[in-house]
This record gives C-alpha cells, structure tokens and sequence, in this order.
C-alpha cells in the first residue's frame, strides 16, 4: 500500500497530479494576471523581476544603544529594512523600573521607555532613508509617535516616512498574550491610528495582521490564514463603522504570515490567502481601489522549526523556508538566525541570515520571472483545497459572530491547541520527521557559546528614569496626561494628546497607565 501524505493543515497529498485534478477549473478566473484581481499571481505584475522583496532584519535587545549598533552593521551588510525587537515590558506598557518589569528588561528586545531611548535607537540613521517595521501590538500608537518624533527632530517630515507598525492586538487575545486593554477599547484606539495616519503619515503601514504567532502556537497553515483574514475583516469593519471609507486606509493594510520547510503547502497558502482577500474586499466591503484588494504581506521563516540540536542544521531550515516565502510572493522577508533556538542572535549568525535572503534574490533564478509555480497541478489544487479549509474556518468564526466574539468563545484557541496537539503527537511517534531530535540525532552535541544579554541593564534604565524624571518640566507631563485622559473618556482622535505627553518626556509606562485608568485592563474569560 502506498504511504499516503498530508499536508500541515490535514488535506491529502496525492502521490501523482494531472490535468484531471483540474476538471472544471478555468484558469483565466482563478489565476488572473500578476498584480490584477483575484491577485492570486501575486500583487504587482512584476514582482521580483523589476527588484527582490524587502530584506528585512528583525533585531533589538538590551538597550537602545547596544540595538543601534546592530542596526547599522545590519545596514553596512545590505539590509534593505529595518524590523524592530521590544522587550516584554515596553510590548506591555510598563516602564523598565516597574516592579512587573524585573528580570526581563532589554531579554528578548530593546527596553524603550521615553522619547529619550528612541531618540539613541535611531541615532545616526536617517529615518526618510530607511523603512523601519516594529514589532509593537497594544502600545503600537506611542511607538509610532516616538519614531515620528525622533524623525522631527532629524528635520524628516511625517510624509516621508515609511514603514509598518504590528498594532495587531486580537491574535494578542489569541496565541500571545501582549495585550494591555479590553478588546473594544483596543480596536478604538486602532481606528485612531488609521485616521492619524492618513492624516499624519500617509505612507505608514498602520497594521500588520499576524498569522506568525498563531502558527507559532500550532496553528496549521489553513487556520493561520483564516484566524488572520478574520481578524483583518474586523478591523476593517471596525475602521468602517468609525466612518471611514475603506479606500482611504485599506491601501495600508499590511499581513504577516510564517514560512515552514513544507514549501507546497505554504506556496499554496499564500496564492489562496491573497485570492480571499481580494474577493472580501470586493464583495464584503465595496472597495474599488485595486490597492485597497491587494494582500501585502512580511514573512518570517519559523522559528518554531529550529531545534536547539544540531543548531547548524537550522541554516538549511532557514534556506528552505525563505525559499518558500519568495515563490508564495512575498513582499518583505525576515530570515531567522541558526541560533535562535538557543538564545539572541550573534552578529555572525544575523548576517548569514541576511546572506541567505542575498543569496535567493542573486544567485538563483526565482526572481527571472513572476509566480514561478503558476499552472503546477500540485500547486494549483492545494491552493484550490486552502482556499476551501479557509472558507470553511471563516464561515465558522461568522456563525459565532466575527473574530472578537469567536475570540470570547475560545474558538481561536481552541483550534490552535487540537493542531499543535496533533503535530505534537506526529513527532512524538516519529511519524513527523524533525532531524537532529527524533532521527538523525548525534550522541553528543557540540558546544556552542550564545549571546547574552548583560541584566545590569535593568539598573541601567532605571538610572536613565530616574535622570529624565528630574530633568523633565513635571507641569508639562501632568498637563498632557490630563488632556490624553479626557480624549480617552471622550470620542477624540487620542493620538494627538498622547503625541504631545511623549513629547513632553512623559513615559510608555506613565502614558499606558493613563489609558488604563480610562479603559481597564483585559482579563481572560474562563472560555479561553
């Protein structure tokens, strides 16, 4: 009997495609042209073939001076953007000296407290040069007025700037747990962002909707997409019933999905995922801007796929999945160091990522030409059968109400732990091969010294807060944080105040508290 496979999300794997698998199926309505409706060829019509993807790097940790000095051998070595770390306790709202914050200051990004800390990240970098994407969900809005801030200070307007803020808080509720408010007040504050930036920044990206960390929780590849799409289908109806016409801010909509070594399966995904878009964009919301269709989206190789076995290993992992993003169509990639697994990146570890993304971009022949597997049998009916696993999700969260109220229900949460289950059980048993842990292991592995993290950072901050406190006009802070209050209580744009409180010197810490004293804190539900 044959050894039948699935792909990560359940559907078959046929040992042999054909014509036959595509009775039905007319190609001109379900492929399109590149960079025309459905988009399912990809969002411009020529790709790769004019210039490669954005090669991004995503880096931060310790302080702000040691993240900048990554940032500009990251730029010395070709890095085309720029893709920002926070540490636990900024992506949180908190101050560096808050009692919460201690023992993970500067550990898995960079510790930003005051426009001070921004001003010493992008210290040297000219920020009209460079497009900046930061990693950032609830406080998205004070980092985004931080970096404009530090850019007015370079003499850079706000219509110059470019770049993407993550401001994506229900996959929070979902698979990661960096959320500070409730869900209503959250999405208000995301509607705030878009009017600002459209007013503000027009060249900003004000989402970056994330399938990355639900499939890092164990989401398959057909629940990634659909927990994402539906989380991007309330947000628009959220902005929409804010009064805002969809083409005035769909255009800047951005995603953010992970890339795995199941390159078929994950080409497929992303074909599918820009083909629902585009016809929800159409048909749900009316809009008629083609930029308003197009899904645009970064991806991250996943990190999940790294073992801390073999670690060497993961640079073919990291090859794989990189490869995968650019023939799904990616607009911007992040290629993981072979190190992650173990701790923060080395400098060497970071450019032989970087290596990698140069690597695919010059040396092979995937950007000669646009959507390289167009008209694959394999590839066309797996995206086919996506495109259906992800309907069918989609229409589930619709039954329950929308992502927020499938979100209360654990729906979300739910699914992702049935997945990740399974695949645990699939490697437990050795039926999903990871080589180095369950195969092809070595008796003794060898020694590796990684990066660490200095905790006298902690005290460091702290001194940095105590300074700027004394320093700072007090009457100015205390004024700012009363009129954000009153914005908060009312139903104006809160950016606006919260710019002129950072500007002050006021604090992530001093601002978020102000907010939650107005909006409350989000406490999970015996559902989920």
């Amino acid at each position: 009997m044959e050894n039948r496979r699935t792909t990560q999300s359940g559907l078959p794997i046929e040992p042999v495609y054909g014509p036959g698998d595509q009775e039905g199926w007319d190609p001109a309505e379900r492929l399109g042209e590149p960079g025309r409706y459905p988009f399912t060829r990809g969002v411009y019509p020529s790709m790769y073939t004019g210039r490669p993807w954005t090669m991004r790097q995503y880096a931060g940790f310790g302080t702000a001076t040691e993240s900048n000095a990554r940032y500009k051998q990251l730029i010395a070595n070709g890095t085309m953007g720029l893709s920002v770390a926070f540490d636990l306790p900024t992506q949180m709202g908190h101050d560096s000296d808050a009692p919460i914050a201690s023992g993970e200051v500067g550990k898995v990004g960079v510790a930003i407290d005051s426009v001070d800390d921004m001003r010493v990240l992008f210290g040297g970098i000219p920020l009209d040069k460079v497009s900046t994407s930061m990693t950032i969900n609830a406080p998205a809005s004070l980092l985004l007025l931080l970096y404009q801030l530090v850019a007015e200070e370079q003499g850079v307007s706000a219509d110059r700037l470019t770049g993407t803020i993550q401001n994506d808080v229900l996959k929070e509720y979902i698979a990661r747990g960096t959320y500070i408010f409730p869900p209503k007040p959250s999405l208000r504050l995301i509607a705030d962002i878009f009017k600002y930036c459209r007013a503000e920044i027009p060249k900003w990206n004000t989402i970056s909707i994330s399938g990355y960390h639900m499939a890092e929780a164990g989401a398959s590849p057909a629940q990634e997409i659909a927990f994402t799409l539906a989380d991007g289908i309330e947000y628009v109806r959220t902005a929409v019933a804010a009064g805002m016409d969809v083409d005035n801010f769909a255009p800047r909509l951005s995603f953010f999905f992970v890339a795995r070594t199941t390159i078929l399966e994950e080409v497929a995904k992303f074909r599918a995922a820009r083909r629902i878009w585009a016809r929800v964009m159409r048909e749900e919301f009316g809009a008629k801007n083609p930029k308003s269709l197009m899904l645009r989206f970064h991806t991250q190789t996943a990190g999940v796929q790294l073992t801390a076995q073999q670690p060497e290993v993961n640079l073919v992992r990291v090859a794989v999945q990189g490869l995968g993003a650019v023939l799904g169509g990616t607009q911007s990639l992040h290629t993981n160091s072979f190190d992650e697994a173990i701790a923060l990146p080395t400098d060497k570890s970071a450019r032989l990522a970087l290596r990698t993304q140069q690597v695919l971009a010059y040396e092979t022949d995937v950007t000669a030409t646009v959507d390289p597997f167009a008209g694959s049998y394999v590839v066309e009916k797996l995206t086919d059968d996506l495109e259906i696993e992800i309907n069918t999700l989609l229409g589930r969260i619709e039954d329950l109400g929308g992502a927020v109220a499938a979100i209360e229900h654990g729906f979300q949460k739910d699914e992702i732990e049935r997945s990740a289950y399974r695949i645990t059980q699939e490697t437990d048993s050795g039926e999903r091969v990871v080589v180095g842990v369950n195969r092809f292991q070595l008796d003794e592995e060898e020694p590796y010294e990684p990066l660490r993290v200095d905790p006298a950072i902690e005290a460091q901050q702290a001194e940095r807060l105590a300074r700027l406190r004394a320093e700072r006009d007090q009457v100015a802070v205390d004024t700012a944080l009363v009129a954000l209050r009153k914005a908060a209580e009312g139903e104006d744009n809160v950016l606006y105040p919260m710019k002129d409180a950072l500007r002050a010197r006021a604090t992530v810490g001093e601002v978020c508290n102000t907010l939650r004293e107005v909006w409350g804190t989000h406490i999970p539900t015996d559902a989920y």
